[in-house]
C-alpha cells in the first residue's frame, strides 16, 4: 500500500519507507533544492556545501521524469503559494484518512530535498501547516539552526551538521547551544565513530523517523548518490 497525492506521497522512498509498519506511515515531499528551480528553498545550503552532494540525485531522484516533477512544484510554490498551500492541506487531509484506514499514525516530512521555513507559512486563521494539523506528526532536517519551532510540539527538526565553510560554523555552533540532535554524512558506514565532538554517535539509516531519537545525539548517515564523492567537507572522513 501507499499513498499518492500531488505533493507528498508514501511508500516510494526508500529512506522514510524503512520506518512504515504497524505504527507509523511517513509521506514526503521533494522539492528541486537550493536555486535550480528560481526560488531559493535551501537558504545555507551553499555555506553547507551540500548543493553538489544533494539527495536529490539519489535513487529515483536520477530520473528526468522524477526531476521536472519536483521542479514542477518548486515552481507553483514560488508563483502561487496560496494555491500551493491549499493543494498541500488537501494532501494531508487525504494522507490522515489513508493513515486512518490503516491503522497508523501520519507522519509528514516536508522538506526531503529543500529547507522552507513552514513555521513562518500562515494557513488562514491557522499559524502555520503544523498548527492545521496536530494530529500529524511531522519533522525535517534543516541547515538553519535558529528556526523558531521549539513551541510546535508536532514538528521536530534535526540540524545539518557540516565543515565545508567557516561561515557554517556558526551555524553548527548555535545548534550545539541549542541542544539540537545533528545529522552527520560519513563517506562509508566503516569510519562512523562512536562519539564525535564529545556527542554519542547513533546511527540514522535503520530508519528516517528522527522524532524518535533520543535528545543531545549525532545522527550518523553514510553518504548516497553523488554525496559518495563529495569533497566539499559536508561529508566526512
Amino acid at each position: 500500500m501507499a499513498f499518492r497525492g500531488k505533493l507528498i506521497a508514501s511508500g516510494a522512498d526508500a529512506k522514510t519507507i524503512k520506518g512504515n509498519g504497524d505504527k507509523y506511515e511517513t509521506a514526503i515531499m521533494y522539492m528541486q533544492p537550493w536555486k535550480s528551480a528560481g526560488i531559493n528553498v535551501c537558504a545555507n545550503a551553499e555555506i553547507a556545501g551540500c548543493i553538489d552532494g544533494c539527495l536529490f540525485t539519489a535513487g529515483r531522484g536520477a530520473m528526468n521524469s522524477v526531476q521536472a516533477a519536483r521542479a514542477k512544484k518548486t515552481a507553483w510554490f514560488a508563483a502561487d503559494r496560496d494555491g500551493f498551500m491549499a493543494q498541500l492541506v488537501v494532501d494531508v487531509t487525504k494522507f490522515i484518512k489513508y493513515c486512518g484506514k490503516q491503522g497508523v499514525t501520519p507522519v509528514i516530512r516536508l522538506n526531503g530535498t529543500s529547507d522552507i521555513r513552514w513555521e513562518r507559512i500562515p494557513i488562514g486563521d491557522f499559524a502555520n501547516i503544523f498548527d492545521l494539523f496536530p494530529q500529524v506528526q511531522w519533522y525535517d532536517y534543516t541547515k538553519i539552526a535558529n528556526r523558531k519551532t521549539d513551541h510546535i510540539k508536532n514538528y521536530h527538526l534535526t540540524f545539518s551538521y557540516s565543515t565545508a565553510n567557516p561561515l557554517y560554523a556558526k551555524q553548527v555552533k548555535i545548534a550545539m547551544d541549542r541542544g539540537m540532535n545533528m545529522a552527520v554524512v560519513w563517506r562509508s558506514i566503516d569510519v562512523i565513530p562512536r562519539m564525535f565532538m564529545g556527542v554519542p554517535v547513533i546511527s540514522g539509516d535503520a530508519d528516517d523517523l528522527r522524532f524518535l531519537d533520543p535528545d543531545g545525539v549525532m545522527v550518523s548517515l553514510y553518504a548516497k548518490g553523488r554525496a559518495k564523492k563529495d569533497t566539499s567537507g559536508f561529508v566526512q572522513d
